[in-house]
């Protein structure tokens, strides 16, 4: 199945919304939960990746009614911290994708060093896990930015067996499949390869025309 990420995402009564990002346990390289953007104004769900499934139509279905859709957990999440915090302290859950979305305040006269408060929206995920996003960089291993991830092939267990690349370049979109051996580990928004910028270069890659998608949930994904 390949989990392209912005694809859409229906239930077993119709249009849901779209998948935004993929959960992934970084040991076994295995998605565990989809990020599932609904089309209303409500907030984005983590779906057990169990509940997926590919289809013929460019969807990822998902066995499940919008109304039970509704009953999962949700993933945003809001905390104000001191600089240097942690925004959320729980034996079952990390900090995926994040963002600071206020700015600290100064005050005008303040002539003394003072803790800075920041609110920080940041998508819960299960402890140990990381979170992937359609603008999560990838990495060589010689330390340069080749592109961003595009989505994900899985197999029938849900393990991870390409990544797919979209790579740099000025005038066109092009996608390179990356075997997941070639991949040395995986971080929330970043993949680092065991390939050097050059091998990347190499590989074949495929020009890919699809409009570009708009985003809301954890930021711009392209």
């Amino acid at each position: 199945m390949r989990l392209e990420l912005s694809s859409p995402v229906d239930c077993a009564d119709g249009r849901y919304g779209r998948l935004v990002n993929v959960v992934i346990d970084p040991t076994s390289k295995r998605v565990t939960h989809l990020v599932v953007e609904p089309e209303q104004e409500l907030p984005a769900r983590l779906v057990p990746v169990e509940l997926a499934e590919g289809s013929d139509r460019g969807a990822v279905v998902v066995r499940a009614t919008t109304e039970e859709m509704r009953r999962l957990q949700p993933v945003r999440n809001v905390g104000y911290l001191r600089l240097g915090g942690f925004p959320v302290d729980d034996p079952d859950w990390d900090v995926g994708i994040e963002e600071v979305f206020a700015l600290p305040y100064y005050a005008a006269y303040d002539l003394e060093p003072q803790p800075l408060d920041f609110a920080v929206a940041y998508d819960r995920v299960p402890k140990g896990e990381v979170e992937i996003r359609r603008s999560s960089e990838v990495m060589s291993a010689d330390g340069h930015h080749v592109g961003h991830v595009d989505g994900l092939v899985v197999d029938a267990g849900d393990q991870i067996t390409h990544v797919v690349l979209e790579r740099n370049h000025p005038l066109e979109r092009r996608e390179t499949t990356i075997p997941i051996g070639a991949v040395a580990r995986v971080e929330t928004d970043t993949v680092t390869l065991t390939l050097t910028q050059e091998d990347v270069r190499a590989l074949p890659a495929v020009t890919v025309r699809r409009r570009p998608p708009t985003f809301a949930h954890g930021g711009p994904h392209s």
